[in-house]
């Protein structure tokens, strides 16, 4: 009996693995909206600048292009999709893991998602706007995108719904809605507890304007649960059919190395794969500089690493299915360019690289050392995010460039607007997330609050259930 006492485990979760337990509800609420009070530092107006720097580049590639129009970029014959597309799916890629963590994880009740549930909400909502532009521009007349939209007209034109360009267009429109709602309600209590302790007028208006009456009263609350796992449950599916439409603009054709069944779970674990590199990636730097290691802990970030891991190999065993369907096919043009291509030809030196940061890099977590250290990972989490890119660019342009025919082959080469429009858009995604930082709580006061306290009722109960038990069976013990 005295052995079983002692075997019984305590609760995993305990509250400093995810909140500091010497913080409050008043230390909380300081900590987690200092960063919006306080006025930013040397280091913060540095980083916009560099983001606002290449922000402009993407506003001189954006009118350089609608005014030469699209033959400026390198695309050509046969390599029509080219850096267009690779960006546009690589950043809905780096949006799925906001919803997973905000939608999924909350499903399932996991609590390590609440500290960094809004970094990675935003981070979502900024690459799908990237993203979006992408096929906008793509169209060559963007101020004619209203017709890819099913409206009732005079023209009598209906949108083809066989066409890749529409289910992007519905498959973008959709995700960025319901994501920005799953947002906004996640923020409504926060808003309003700056609007409570707002020192000016102008600031009380604005965060009370968008704290939509907000109270707290009992009413509210439920509301507010209700609303909030409803968003859940709606954008749980979102994280599935997205990244399987975007692989389908591949998978319905008959191009080597695209028509395969396998590409839509292959692009879905990839996008989950690329995005929480990427929230490792923004999380490392903001949680040292805005004061927030109480909150978001070592666990969170070994956390997703494991999760990185898993999907690393869900990737890695993509890319072996891929190899061997086109080796059991015996498929000549399928073999051609799994084996010849990709590996050794033009593009060789990306093909390599994306193997290196996606099969490679990921197996470095199996090591709690490495899922442990803020250096490696953070370094790892880049590496991730290049060897995605390289990854659709190996998709696309390889399989374009060198299809059915040797004499309609040719290689491609990015312009400089390419380039321009590339990097304009990280630029775009640092401003907005700058921005973010500075307006807005980058943790949810009212979640870690709520963990806390649950975490903290949890832990008492468990090691109050284990020295009764273990007493018990020290009387036990004593009595034999």
């Amino acid at each position: 009996m005295a052995e079983t006492a002692h075997a019984l485990p305590l609760d995993p979760l305990e509250p400093r693995d995810l909140v500091a337990p010497h913080h409050d509800d008043k230390s909380l609420n300081e900590t987690l909206l200092d960063h919006v009070w306080r006025k930013p530092g040397k280091g913060w107006f540095m980083l916009l600048g560099l983001t606002s720097a290449a922000l402009g580049l993407l506003v001189i590639g954006v009118t350089y292009t609608l005014a030469r129009g699209i033959g400026v970029w390198g695309n050509n014959q046969p390599v029509g999709w080219a850096f267009d597309i690779i960006n546009f799916v690589w950043w809905v890629g780096i949006g799925h893991a906001g919803t997973l963590i905000s939608a999924i994880l909350l499903l399932f009740q996991q609590k390590w998602r609440t500290s960094i549930n809004r970094f990675a909400e935003a981070m979502t909502l900024f690459a799908v706007m990237c993203a979006g532009l992408f096929p906008l521009l793509h169209t060559g007349r963007p101020w004619f995108a209203f017709w890819l939209f099913p409206y009732p007209s005079t023209l009598g034109a209906w949108a083809q719904f066989r066409s890749p360009l529409v289910w992007d267009v519905f498959a973008i429109s959709t995700y960025l809605t319901v994501s920005a709602l799953f947002w906004f309600v996640g923020l409504i209590p926060d808003l309003a507890a700056l609007r409570d302790s707002s020192k000016t007028k102008l600031q009380r208006t604005i965060y009370g304007l968008f704290a939509l009456g907000w109270r707290g009263s009992g009413r509210h609350w439920h509301n507010y649960k209700v609303g909030y796992l409803l968003l859940a449950g709606l954008s749980t599916p979102l994280v599935v059919s997205v990244h399987t439409i975007v692989s389908f603009d591949f998978a319905v054709s008959q191009i080597p190395g695209w028509h395969a069944t396998i590409f839509p779970p292959y692009f879905v674990a990839g996008a989950v794969f690329s995005g929480f590199a990427m929230v490792i990636t923004l999380i490392v730097p903001a949680r040292k500089y805005l004061g927030l290691r109480d909150v978001i802990t070592d666990r969170h970030l070994e956390n997703m690493n494991k999760v990185i891991l898993a999907t690393g190999l869900l990737v890695s065993y993509g890319y072996l299915m891929e190899h061997f369907i086109a080796w059991y096919s015996m498929n000549q043009y399928e073999f051609w360019t799994f084996y010849v291509n990709r590996a050794t030809g033009p593009y060789a030196g990306v093909y390599w690289l994306m193997i290196t940061c996606n099969v490679v890099t990921p197996n470095i977590f199996w090591f709690k050392k490495a899922r442990t250290s803020i250096p490696i990972m953070w370094v790892a989490s880049i590496a991730v995010n290049i060897g995605m890119w390289c990854e659709r660019f190996i998709i696309i342009v390889t399989s374009l460039s060198q299809d059915f025919l040797p004499s309609s082959w040719d290689i491609y080469t990015p312009t400089w607007v390419d380039w321009c429009i590339y990097v304009g858009t990280l630029g775009l995604f640092g401003t907005l997330f700058l921005l973010f930082l500075k307006f807005v709580p980058a943790v949810a006061v009212s979640e870690v609050k709520e963990l806390q306290l649950e975490l903290k009722h949890a832990a008492h109960a468990a090691h109050g259930h284990g020295a009764d038990t273990a007493g018990a069976g020290t009387l036990t013990h004593g009595a034999h």
